[in-house]
């Protein structure tokens, strides 16, 4: 299994807090291999074994349970009367009304209370109303190139993210080696997810117009995306659909975690914009294997790739406007904030590119970081104050 340091850190400082810890992500990035990676390290740490009780909704004995009160039941029937009782549940958006379950279990001073999940929503509607304030969300990704690098400690970084970006982050995947497999592995994540955790969930009925936009999703990662213009171009290619259809679709593609939607944020006006936001998808590998074989935008998917680091890094992130111009991300956290540019190259003979690249970065006169990301094999360097670094350095920047 793979050491996810980061998310058992997070995991260990909220230990025997009085919060529910909450692990989101897409399905298969690792939320229970991470969780069994913790009730071993709870081990370690002298908990009884009696004491750390588990269950996954999707295996089959987890699968037996279809109310919140018969989950209720199972736990309640093997709590221990000494010491803490660590509760875990995979999957948790399996039972309907489960969060009165996890309420009942949370509200118990001996019991330590995590639960998983694949869907956003578990945390917008009753989860969030009954236990407003009494849990934390960790939000999970499949592995980040330095985590994917570690697997590998003797190949270059460059061989390294060409393999990372084909077969993609998911870990299950480290365990494959032929490409058709992979695409086989691949494709079953992507037909689960639309399946059952968006078509399913979401009593959808046309899963043929939800297949093109997450394919024009995938096909315009970087680029400002509305809800208009995805409806027109459907439209125009046959299929006819309507601005409030796609903004379904489209708002649960991102509660499955497929995708991404990066706001704009106005650095003048200090304000948050409803229009022009940029969608990135949450792994690479995905893409190809629903796209197929095409030429590739190097360019966006480097900035895909930060921005994913970027949201693992930082709280918040947005897509910069400073008058007309724009920062790909504005990265914002305790009040801090920190600004970056990406480009594949900025080398040219004539420097236009690089001009190109600082100017908006040039634009923005207050105190804060500001760094320019390229693929470009030199020094770090400073443009007046512009720093410019190696993405494959950046990244592996633990």
């Amino acid at each position: 299994m793979i050491d996810r340091k980061n998310y058992i850190a997070q995991l260990m400082h909220w230990k025997d807090h009085d919060v529910i810890k909450v692990v989101t992500g897409v399905r298969r990035c690792g939320k229970s291999t991470l969780l069994k990676l913790f009730r071993d390290e709870l081990q370690k740490t002298g908990v009884q074994k009696e004491n750390i009780i588990s269950l996954n909704l999707e295996d089959y004995e987890g699968t037996k349970i279809t109310t919140y009160m018969e989950l209720l039941q199972y736990f309640i029937d093997k709590l221990q009367p000494d010491g803490m009782n660590y509760i875990f549940i995979d999957e948790v958006q399996q039972i309907n009304n489960f969060e009165k379950a996890v309420d009942a279990l949370y509200v118990k001073e001996n019991c330590d209370v995590y639960i998983t999940g694949s869907n956003s929503k578990m945390l917008s509607g009753e989860l969030a109303t009954l236990l407003s304030g009494r849990y934390v969300e960790i939000k999970m990704q499949p592995l980040s190139f330095a985590e994917y690098a570690s697997i590998y400690p003797n190949q270059s970084p460059e061989r390294l993210y060409m393999n990372y970006l084909q077969n993609g982050s998911f870990p299950y995947v480290t365990n494959i080696n032929e490409q058709i497999y992979v695409k086989q592995y691949l494709n079953s994540i992507y037909d689960t997810v639309m399946l059952k955790d968006i078509m399913g969930r979401n009593k959808f009925q046309n899963q043929e117009l939800l297949k093109k936009i997450s394919r024009f999703l995938f096909d315009n990662i970087g680029n400002p995306c509305s809800t208009k213009k995805i409806a027109d171009t459907l439209t125009s290619m046959g299929t006819k659909t309507t601005v409030p259809t796609v903004e379904k679709y489209l708002g649960a593609l991102q509660d499955s975690f497929l995708f991404y939607k990066a706001e704009r944020f106005d650095l003048k006006g200090k304000e948050y914009l409803k229009t022009g936001g940029k969608y990135y998808a949450v792994d690479m590998g995905l893409r190809n294997a629903v796209l197929g074989s095409k030429p590739a935008d190097i360019g966006h998917i480097l900035e895909n790739i930060v921005y994913l680091e970027l949201k693992r890094r930082w709280h918040e992130v947005y897509v910069g406007k400073v008058g007309d111009t724009e920062i790909d991300f504005v990265v914002m956290q305790n009040g801090e904030r920190c600004y970056y540019q990406v480009a594949y190259t900025v080398i040219d003979d004539n420097g236009s590119i690089l001009k190109r690249e600082l100017a908006p970065l040039q634009s923005v006169k207050d105190y804060y970081q500001r760094y320019l990301i390229t693929m470009d094999m030199v020094p770090p360097v400073s443009h007046d104050g512009i720093r410019q670094v190696y993405a494959l350095d950046w990244l592996l920047d633990k």
